[in-house]
Formats: C-alpha cells, sequence, structure tokens
C-alpha cells in the first residue's frame, strides 16, 4: 500500500480489522488508524458506507475497535468503520505529557491556534479532510459519498462539531457521554484555554456544539445521545447534554430532534458503550442506506 503500512490484518465478525499507520502531514506525526470492512467490502469489489468513530481522553485506535464491540453490527448493516487516533504522537512539546486531559491523548479534534500547540495540534484538519482523502484513495470500496460520524466523550465533542461545522459531509451523528457545552466545562475551559489562549473566546464558541447548533442551518437528521446516569463525569458537569438539547429546542432546525437518552446506572466506560453500540450503528444505517 502506497499510503498506508498494514501493521495487522485480523478477522472480526466476518470481516477484517486492519491495523495501518501513515505519516500525516497536517499533525507532522506518524499515525495509528484502524478500519474495520465488513465482509462485502473484504475483497474490494462493493462500495460500502462508513462510519468514523472518534475516541476520548487517553484513547487511541485500539480502545474501541476492541472493547467497543461495533464490528457485529456494523458486519451486519455493511458499514466499515474507521477508527482514527485522538492527538499527534512524540511532539516532544513542554507539558504535553504532564496531564491526560491536556496534551498526548487529548487532541480535542481542533486546530490549535496557540504555540507550540499550533505547530501540529491540527485534529480537524486530520479528522475533516486528511485522513478520509488518504483512506478513499487507498480504499476504493470506502464510499466517499455516504460518511456518518460518531464518538465518545471528547470524541462525543468531536463528533458533534464536526458534524455542525460542516452542512452536509456526514449523512448522521451520534454520540456517546459527549462533551456538549465544552466553553462551561472543566475538560472543554482547560484545552481551549491552552489550545486557543484565554481570551479568544469566539474561537471556543466555534468548537462548542451547544453554541454551534444555535445557528445550524443544514440538513438535520436527529441526533442519538446515549448517556449513563452513573458516569461520573456527568455527575460532575462535565458533560452538560441538557444544554445542548435546550439549544437545539430554540434553534431553527433542530428543535426537538436530538434524542437525549439517559441510561440508568451506566457509567462513562467501553461496557456503557459495548451495551449501546448496536443502537448507534443503526442509527447511522438509517441515514446510510
Amino acid at each position: 500500500m502506497a499510503g498506508f503500512k498494514t501493521n495487522s490484518t485480523i478477522a472480526s465478525c466476518g470481516g477484517k480489522l486492519l491495523k495501518l499507520n501513515h505519516e500525516s502531514k497536517v499533525l507532522k506525526s506518524a499515525m495509528d488508524v484502524n478500519v474495520f470492512l465488513p465482509p462485502a467490502a473484504v475483497d474490494g469489489k462493493k462500495k460500502v458506507p462508513v462510519l468514523f468513530f472518534l475516541s476520548g481522553l487517553t484513547c487511541t485506535p485500539q480502545n474501541c475497535s476492541e472493547k467497543g464491540f461495533f464490528q457485529s453490527a456494523a458486519a451486519q448493516h455493511g458499514i466499515a468503520i474507521v477508527y482514527p487516533d485522538t492527538s499527534p504522537r512524540g511532539s516532544d512539546h513542554p507539558g504535553e505529557n504532564d496531564s491526560w486531559d491536556f496534551g498526548s491523548g487529548a487532541g480535542f479534534y481542533i486546530n490549535a491556534t496557540e504555540k507550540p500547540w499550533s505547530d501540529n495540534y491540527n485534529m480537524y484538519d486530520y479528522v475533516v479532510s486528511e485522513l478520509p482523502e488518504a483512506l478513499f484513495e487507498e480504499f476504493p470500496q470506502l464510499d466517499a459519498d455516504r460518511v456518518s460520524i460518531t464518538g465518545h466523550s471528547m470524541g462525543g465533542h468531536g463528533a458533534l462539531t464536526l458534524f455542525l461545522r460542516n452542512p452536509g459531509k456526514y449523512k448522521s451523528v451520534s454520540a456517546f457521554s459527549p462533551i456538549s457545552n465544552p466553553i462551561n466545562a472543566p475538560w472543554g475551559i482547560k484545552a481551549f484555554s491552552g489550545y486557543f489562549g484565554e481570551q479568544n473566546k469566539a474561537k471556543w464558541a466555534e468548537h462548542d456544539a451547544t453554541e454551534l447548533i444555535k445557528k445550524y442551518s443544514g440538513p438535520s437528521p436527529e441526533i442519538l445521545i446515549d448517556v449513563g446516569t452513573g458516569d461520573q463525569f456527568y455527575k460532575d458537569k462535565q458533560l452538560l447534554p441538557e444544554n445542548l438539547v435546550e439549544a437545539a429546542n430554540d434553534s431553527a432546525n433542530y428543535k426537538g430532534k436530538v434524542n437525549l437518552r439517559l441510561q440508568p446506572d451506566y457509567d462513562h466506560s467501553y461496557y456503557f458503550i459495548s451495551s449501546f453500540a448496536k443502537d448507534h450503528v443503526e442509527h447511522a444505517a438509517k441515514y446510510l442506506l
């Protein structure tokens, strides 16, 4: 393969999970990415739709592909899944590895404007443009015209904001435990202060789903969000999904179309994600197939 190195190929649910590595120009880093090809796409003869899964803080492409239980439902519906990484790797910026919620493993799916992060913390450009373009060129069985997006926690924030910032690019969006209003949440305040600067509040709002949905104009498929009531981060006001629902109900395009399901007792872990992965694949399938 010209652009990607295949580190391993694993049989999964009748299809193949490819563990890939490639060089990213926008991130100035070698990046891992996992791609699940459903049975219909393994031989490369049939185009299949694609669901991007954006992971949360500290995660890599391995976490959800190994513990999320997405492949079974994706195989049944003939949907490929792409599992990107969560940040550039090995940049060696001062402080990059000092905390688990900023820097390495915590790219927040934005393009940083503050030095040194602006040199390569460009996860927005990577996920929206560079990675999919490279994959669609390398794997002709991936249908560039049928793409949806989902994610967990920081990745739920990424899925929602990428969808809302690019009307029509993604056929649908869903999220598990998303950081729904980061400008008012401790995780978001820390990340945006570091990546954008403490005073650049206009830039903060450009990457906040609650702010974006107020003025969104474009296709408006139902948004599915699952949050566990036993999630400590939900209790600690890191996620704030109700703020997103309230903003949606005040908007022209999304009134009554954000389906927030509070799941009794579930936490923030992959036990939670795996329990509802099928629902989110089926949500995407409604719009992809």
